[in-house]
C-alpha cells in the first residue's frame, strides 16, 4: 500500500473523533484543559469549513468531578462513579459548549449505553438523532451514560463506543486521539526495539496480539481496546487512525500528515445490518454447535437446529446470540429466529420436526445466514 493511497483527514466526508480523559482533564487542577479544547474546536471548525461533518466522543465526566466530590481514592464504587458522572457531565458539556461557541458552532450532548447501540430500535433512533443533529449543523458530543450504566452492561471504554458511533452513522473515518502516535510492534515505553506501524491493511491475529494492558491513570482503554475498535470500524468500511493528541491542534497535525497509524477499511465491508450484529458487545444468549455445524457455517450455510447441542441464556426472537463450538470458542454471532425456550426445545432436531415440537411451524433455521456474522478466524476458512 503506497502512501498516496492512505486515508486523508482532509478528504473525510464524515468523521468521528474520540478523545480520552487524560487529554481533556488536567489532573492537577481537576479541570478541563480549556486552551487545548479551544485548539481542538478550531481544528473542528476548519474541518467543517472544508465540508466535513464532525462527531466527538468525549471522555472526562468522572475525572472532572472526582476531586469536587472528594472521591480521590484510585478505585471508586459503582454508585460513586455514577454520582461523579452526573456532576462531571455538566462540566464536560459546558467546556465543549464554550470551546465550540467561539467558532459559532452549536454543541449537542448525547449520552449512550450499549443498549442504545445493540437494541435494534434504539440503535435506529440514536442514528436518526445523530443524523438530524448533523443536518442542523451541530457537533454532537457523545459519552457513555455512566450515570445509569452498570458494571455488567457498559462499554467500559470510549474507543469501542467511538467505533460503534462511526458504524452507526456511516462515518468514513474514525480518529482516536491518544497519548501515543499509533500502533507499535511492542510497547515503546519498555522496548527500545519497538517499531511504529504507519498503516495496518488487515487486522490479523498477530496485529491483535500487539494490544497490551490498559495504561494506569484515568484512561480505561489502552491499545487493546483500540484494536477492538479498529475491528468494528474497519469491518463497517470506516478507516481508523490512532494519533497523538497531546499538544495544541492535534487534528490539524493529522490533517497535515502527522505521524499516526491508519487502519484501512475492509475491502468486503459488511452491510449495515451485519455491521450492527458484528459490533454487538453483549449477546443475550449462546448456542453451542457440533463440528458438522461449524463446517457448515464456514461454508456459508445457515445455522440449523440439528447442529445445536446446547442453548443458554434468556433471549427473545430477534435478539443477538453468540455461536460457540464444543470447546467454548466463539465463532459467530447472529439474530435468533426463536426465543430461548423454543430454541432449547428444537436443538438437536431436524427442521421438519419443528412443527411437531412447538405446535407451529417457524423458520427452518435457528439463525439464517443473512442474520449471521462469522468471526475473522472462521471467515479465513472460507477463502
Amino acid at each position: 500500500m503506497t502512501e498516496t493511497a492512505l486515508p486523508q483527514l482532509s478528504h473525510a466526508r464524515r468523521v468521528v473523533i474520540k478523545i480520552g480523559s487524560a487529554l481533556i482533564v488536567d489532573p492537577q487542577q481537576a479541570a478541563p484543559r480549556q486552551p487545548w479544547l479551544d485548539s481542538v474546536a478550531q481544528d473542528i471548525a476548519a474541518l467543517r469549513a472544508q465540508g466535513t461533518e464532525v462527531v466527538v466522543v468525549s471522555s472526562g465526566a468522572i475525572a472532572l468531578a472526582r476531586h469536587q466530590l472528594g472521591l480521590t481514592r484510585p478505585v471508586l464504587r459503582l454508585e460513586e462513579k455514577q454520582a461523579a458522572a452526573s456532576v462531571g457531565q455538566i462540566r464536560l458539556a459546558q467546556a465543549w459548549t464554550d470551546a465550540l461557541s467561539r467558532f459559532d458552532i452549536t454543541a449537542a450532548q448525547l449520552l449512550l449505553t450499549p443498549d442504545d447501540t445493540e437494541n435494534r430500535h434504539r440503535y435506529l433512533n440514536a442514528r436518526a438523532s445523530l443524523n438530524t443533529l448533523l443536518a442542523l449543523g451541530c457537533v454532537p458530543i457523545i459519552n457513555e451514560n455512566d450515570a445509569i450504566a452498570t458494571t455488567e452492561i457498559r462499554f467500559g471504554d470510549n474507543d469501542r463506543l467511538g467505533a460503534r458511533v462511526a458504524e452507526m452513522i456511516n462515518a468514513d473515518q474514525l480518529v482516536l486521539l491518544s497519548d501515543i502516535d499509533g500502533l507499535y510492534t511492542a510497547d515503546p515505553r519498555t522496548n527500545p526495539d519497538a517499531r511504529h506501524l504507519p498503516v495496518v491493511a488487515e487486522l490479523t491475529t498477530s496485529i491483535e496480539a500487539m494490544g497490551g494492558a490498559p495504561p494506569p491513570g484515568y484512561s480505561s482503554g489502552g491499545m487493546r481496546t483500540k484494536l477492538m475498535a479498529a475491528r468494528i470500524a474497519t469491518q463497517a468500511g470506516c478507516a481508523m487512525a490512532i494519533a497523538k493528541g497531546e499538544g495544541p491542534h492535534p487534528l490539524a497535525r493529522l490533517r497535515d500528515g502527522g505521524r499516526c497509524t491508519w487502519f484501512l477499511p475492509a475491502e468486503d465491508a459488511r452491510s449495515a445490518r451485519k455491521n450492527w450484529i458484528a459490533g454487538s458487545l453483549t449477546p443475550a444468549g449462546q448456542a453451542v454447535i457440533d463440528d458438522g455445524a461449524v463446517r457448515a457455517l464456514a461454508g456459508g450455510s445457515s445455522l440449523l437446529p440439528a447442529g445445536v447441542t446446547d442453548v443458554t441464556g434468556d433471549f427473545d426472537r430477534g435478539d443477538m446470540i453468540a455461536v460457540v463450538d464444543r470447546s467454548g470458542q466463539k465463532i459467530a454471532c447472529g439474530l435468533a429466529a426463536y426465543a430461548a425456550d423454543e430454541a432449547r426445545r428444537i436443538a438437536g432436531h431436524q427442521s421438519d420436526e419443528i412443527e411437531t415440537l412447538l405446535g407451529w411451524q417457524g423458520a427452518d433455521e435457528l439463525i439464517h445466514r443473512d442474520d449471521l456474522v462469522l468471526l475473522a478466524k472462521m471467515e479465513s476458512l472460507t477463502g
